[in-house]
């Protein structure tokens, strides 16, 4: 029986060392998860039978060390939560190894080129990214190729003081070409239908005491009433306190509406119509300032590059400076992640023991968020997988010395026979 025991017991440790051996053999792979082999007691009618191994437990719940790469398509899952990827035969695993580009189709990939699973970007009619949308369908992310369309600007943003230290100008005769004949002036960035780049001019009139008269220059051309003088597109009214009550005589709501809709005709080009907005445009004494100055639209752009945010987002960035949310990536969690059935390529498979997996962005639920540029390292202890490997070596060692103790002891009642 000391046969078979000590046999059993050899061949237990031998499972763990298997175990302990791809550890330390994985300890430099990214999103590698260590494992351990459990013991247990063997019985047979009553009699001790030696040892097996139970079970194989995965440390699943510990965290990998962080390595920074710099890279904009990596991606580290800083707690719960695995990545998707879709195999070429259509199976969905799991993967904590967050290491992304894009292919020749667009398709954004893992390093084995497996496709990452995802919410895609909400299109309008032409094709475009709807910024701000929902999250679209679940499945393989894609990057839009080739280039972004122009988009006319539609609004502009303006806020600011207006000193009411001003004065009327000392040339009441209001002119674009004669400083004197305008306390002060800014110009915005706009672009027509074709992505053409024009200029919009504010010119800031004092008009006596809490008003402003303003008027529009495009492309440096003002608009001009019938007798040929310049007439004012805007008139601001301002309280005691500073504050913007006034547009053009209409009262201003608590919240104020769009101030002004500025409207030009850009050779070959659609009708431009821009709503001004002079929310938070105040009056008071001192300096004169801009605060705010931004307006929409855009020139045509190609792709030059791809990065993933924090939250999960894909963002592709364009020659002409603009940023989109082309995609969200999708994290999956499991009700028993411990139970996933390890395969190769760092990843693992869903079973019945884990669950269905269940899908949100990064940050939502249960699922972590991103730590960007960054890669997860393996959790492997490689100072506790060296003193397991004695342990084992020692027990291995012991069960052969039964084993050799029994031959001995049998050889010696057989000579004594």
């Amino acid at each position: 029986m000391s046969f078979e025991i000590a046999l059993a017991g050899i061949s237990t440790v031998s499972s763990s060392l298997d175990e302990i051996s791809n550890n330390i053999a994985n300890a430099g792979t990214y999103g590698y998860k260590s494992s351990r082999a459990n013991f247990e007691a063997v019985y047979a009618d009553g009699q001790t039978n030696g040892a097996e191994v139970g079970s194989v437990t995965q440390s699943m719940d510990k965290v990998g060390g962080i390595v920074n790469t710099g890279n904009s398509m990596d991606a580290m899952i800083e707690g719960q939560g695995f990545f998707a990827v879709r195999n070429e035969n259509g199976q969905v695993v799991y993967t904590r190894v967050g290491q992304f580009n894009t292919d020749k189709d667009g398709y954004i990939v893992d390093s084995t080129g497996r496709k990452l699973q995802g919410y895609a970007a909400v299109l309008d009619k032409n094709g475009q990214v709807v910024q701000g949308a929902a999250l679209g369908a679940l499945g393989d992310l894609k990057v839009p190729a080739g280039q972004i369309g122009a988009q006319a600007t539609t609004s502009l943003a303006y806020s600011g003081n207006l000193s009411a230290d001003w004065t009327p100008p000392a040339n009441a005769t209001f002119s674009s070409n004669d400083p004197t004949s305008y306390n002060s002036s800014v110009t915005s960035v706009v672009y027509d239908s074709l992505g053409k780049q024009h200029t919009l001019t504010q010119y800031f009139v004092d008009a006596g005491v809490g008003t402003t008269n303003v008027y529009y220059s495009f492309d440096g051309a003002l608009r001009q009433d019938a007798v040929g003088a310049a007439t004012p597109d805007a008139t601001m009214s301002f309280n005691a306190n500073g504050q913007l009550t006034a547009l053009n005589s209409a009262t201003m709501a608590t919240t104020p509406p769009v101030g002004a809709t500025f409207t030009a005709a850009p050779a070959g080009a659609a009708p431009l119509s821009v709503a001004i907005d002079y929310t938070n445009t105040t009056s008071y004494s001192g300096d004169t300032t801009t605060l705010g100055n931004t307006a929409n639209g855009y020139t045509a752009g190609i792709l030059t590059g791809t990065s993933i945010s924090e939250d999960g987002s894909v963002v592709a960035t364009y020659s002409n400076g603009l940023k989109q949310t082309v995609g969200t990536v999708a994290l999956a969690t499991f009700a028993d992640e411990s139970e996933l059935t390890p395969l190769s390529g760092t990843s693992w498979a869903a079973n019945n023991q884990t669950g269905t997996p269940l899908f949100s962005q990064p940050g939502v639920g249960a699922a972590a968020k991103l730590a960007t540029g960054s890669l997860e390292q393996s959790n492997v202890d490689v100072t506790s997988e060296l003193v397991d490997l004695m342990t084992s070596q020692q027990v291995y060692q012991a069960n052969a010395k039964v084993i050799s103790t029994q031959s001995a002891m049998m050889q010696s009642l057989m000579q004594a026979v």
